[in-house]
């Protein structure tokens, strides 16, 4: 496939276009539309929520009768089915595009490889692939979740030069830097929750919001795994449940009367099965898929990173290395349980990113 400049230029404007809507548009795609003629644009869009017009309506809605002739840059395939709003593809055949440049297929069943032959069959000309790279990373949730109805998990971990992710005292405040924290709210704002244990709660009662100024209010979700539903009714995440939606998974024998007590501060009670006193991970991912979370950003404790990692359903993650020593046998690591037997048998990470804030090294990789 022969690629101009020109398509390249235009389509990573797409990209810096979708890229905007970041965390946004669950369970939706972020999507970029450029549309240009004679070498210069005249209309552009990006979706920016689930239920708002996509991209593509956008830009053509900004071209008005320049589309006509014009092509049209969309980083992702158009739809061809009712969901919130119309097929995007009706407006596309009937505008009058000469040429239509996308960059990925959607995986959505419902569409995947129907956009581009309903415009093929329009008599539009149409290139895919370009920048296909850029869209699997952008929507790495999007495209896991919307072909199994499971959510995209990520691990956060802060951890020590030697592996601690606390003290012998359960104290974890503050192992990584404060640029290092403010990073973490980032990632919290492009994922639809946040997931811990009910140690972890016990032991810091943290909020688990969102805390960025600059950040427009998202759908949130804060997830506990209570197998014994010990969590406070006096927790600091019960006083404001409008900073996000509390749910809490819980074990099938749990109180009646706590469960309606925690209804009460607002808190949603999901009861699944449990083994040897753990929820069962499989059950909740599949009840929060069922709520449209499309990504869960797991932020531990050790219990529960070691049993993500060891059933094998993390995605990616994200090691936070501070220049600490901890130390302590019994000081815990994010990966405890029964470990890998041989060295040929330990998780590895893949596709590494690092880099630098402050003092911290951070690791992305993907499981």
């Amino acid at each position: 496939m022969k690629v101009s400049k020109e398509d390249l230029a235009f389509m990573e404007m797409a990209y810096s276009l979708a890229e905007k809507a970041k965390g946004r548009t669950s369970p939706n795609p972020c999507v970029g539309a450029v549309i240009a003629k004679d070498g210069k644009i005249v209309g552009w869009g990006y979706h920016q929520e689930a239920g708002q017009p996509h991209a593509e309506i956008i830009a053509l809605e900004k071209a008005g009768r320049k589309v006509k002739g014009a092509t049209l840059y969309l980083t992702l395939e158009p739809c061809v089915h009712w969901g919130r709003t119309p097929p995007c593809v009706d407006r596309l055949v009937n505008v009058g595009l000469k040429r239509v440049v996308i960059s990925s297929y959607d995986p959505n069943p419902l569409v995947y490889q129907k956009g581009v032959a309903r415009l093929k069959e329009a008599g539009i000309e149409v290139v895919t692939g370009i920048l296909a790279d850029k869209n699997e990373k952008l929507n790495e949730a999007y495209n896991k979740y919307i072909v199994s109805k499971i959510p995209f998990v990520c691990l956060k971990v802060a951890l020590s030069l030697d592996g601690k992710i606390a003290a012998t005292s359960g104290d974890s405040r503050w192992i990584s830097s404060e640029e290092s924290r403010n990073f973490v709210q980032h990632l919290r704002a492009e994922y639809d929750a946040v997931l811990v244990g009910i140690n972890t709660v016990l032991q810091d009662d943290p909020q688990l919001t969102v805390r960025l100024p600059d950040i427009v209010k998202k759908k949130w979700f804060r997830v506990i795994l209570d197998s014994g539903l010990r969590i406070p009714l006096e927790a600091k995440m019960l006083e404001k449940p409008e900073d996000g939606k509390i749910i809490i998974f819980t074990g099938q024998k749990a109180s009646h009367q706590k469960i309606e007590a925690l209804k009460q501060k607002g808190a949603e009670i999901i009861q699944v099965e449990t083994h040897d006193g753990l929820i069962d991970l499989k059950a909740a991912l599949k009840e929060l898929g069922r709520r449209e979370i499309s990504s869960v950003l797991v932020e531990g404790g050790a219990k529960v990173l070691t049993s993500f990692i060891e059933q094998k359903l993390v995605d990616k993650a994200f090691f936070f290395i501070s220049p600490r020593l901890i130390g302590g046998e019994k000081a815990l690591t994010p990966f405890e349980g029964q470990g890998a037997s041989s060295i040929s048998e330990a998780p590895r990470l893949k596709n590494i990113r690092h880099f630098s804030l402050k003092d911290d090294i951070i690791v992305e990789g993907y499981f």
